[in-house]
């Protein structure tokens, strides 16, 4: 019996290619080769499967073009390349890797917001510079964590573990919102409080977004929102490039309107918006968060197993339309 044929769009480890390969007939881009959205669909025809990364856009016009494709198996928890109910249209199975992920970038997120807090690339390009002369009383004097007030919007896995970092070991007060309130049990386990959108951004003094992308979501927080918090505050992005508005958020960062940010995700990544690369008072990651060789194999793994459970076993591990799983193709 034949294998299916498979595409995977990005380089990952040879250990997922071999093990794929027991499956299927691979073809797998190791070059790491930039496609376009033409160059997607037309590697795409004829195939049962895809192993996709956040930089591979599956929405109508593509599937149109790859009337053999069965699932799309996203390496990462997000999924808005994905044109959910098109795919779902089109009988095409969507898969993401939740959990293996949530412990690691719980952990980036906050470095990410300690970084901010005490300005820690600021000076680092200071000394680098060779600016660093003489020891001053104030020379980059940063915002406390330790007791302040952290806010979480957005409350899955990896709010929760921020928030279970933040308030046992930093002793920090811990405020969220979220779409749905968390059961009170969650709630006493993280030690946090549920509050409006508004009295969040009102009352932290370290405002983390972890909330997924959608078309609701976008700009979440733009001018309006950046003008409500404390002149004091940092606001930490690790959820997704248009959830802030960037050019809001660097007018805010230049004219001191809050105090600093920290983004490891920005619109139309890979590019940044020209305006944040100059100001001073902001920490840039290259989307790295989930970013250890423990975590990302396992990703790798999930979305392989994704691929693996549907194609040959008729199941998949973490579907995002499951109603797709049982139709005929």
């Amino acid at each position: 019996m034949s294998k299916p044929f498979i595409l995977v769009a990005r380089r990952v480890f040879p250990e997922i290619i071999d093990l794929l390969q027991r499956h299927f007939e691979v073809e797998a881009n190791q070059d790491d080769t930039p496609w376009t959205k033409a160059e997607l669909a037309r590697k795409l025809r004829g195939k049962a499967g895809a192993f996709t990364t956040g930089s591979e856009r599956i929405d109508a016009e593509v599937l149109a073009r790859a009337p053999e494709l069965r699932i799309c198996a996203n390496m990462a928890v997000g999924f808005n390349n994905f044109d959910l109910a098109a795919m779902t249209a089109r009988g095409v199975l969507g898969t993401n890797t939740p959990d293996v992920l949530t412990e690691t970038t719980a952990d980036f997120g906050f470095a990410l917001l300690m970084a901010t807090a005490r300005r820690m690339a600021e000076s680092e390009h200071y000394l680098r510079a060779g600016k660093w002369e003489r020891w001053t009383c104030d020379m980059f004097a940063g915002t406390e964590v330790h007791g302040s007030t952290l806010g979480i919007l957005g409350m899955g896995r990896i709010g929760q573990g921020i928030a279970r970092r933040g308030a046992p070991g930093f002793g920090l007060y811990v405020l969220y919102h979220n779409r749905s309130r968390l059961a009170p049990a969650l709630e006493a386990e993280c030690k946090a409080r549920y509050v409006s959108k508004e009295e969040l951004l009102r009352t932290a003094d370290h405002l983390v977004l972890v909330l997924p992308y959608s078309a609701q979501a976008h700009h979440a927080i733009g001018a309006a929102e950046l003008a409500l918090m404390k002149p004091t505050a940092n606001l930490v992005n690790i959820a997704r490039g248009g959830i802030v508005d960037d050019a809001a958020l660097a007018q805010a960062l230049r004219e001191r309107r809050i105090a600093a940010a920290g983004l490891d995700v920005f619109e139309g990544e890979p590019k940044v918006h020209p305006a944040l690369l100059e100001v001073p008072n902001v920490v840039l990651t290259p989307h790295i968060a989930s970013a250890t060789i423990p975590t990302r194999l396992a990703m790798a793994r999930l979305a392989a197993d994704n691929l693996i459970g549907f194609l040959v076993n008729g199941k998949a591990v973490t579907p995002l339309n499951p109603e797709v799983l049982g139709q005929a193709r």
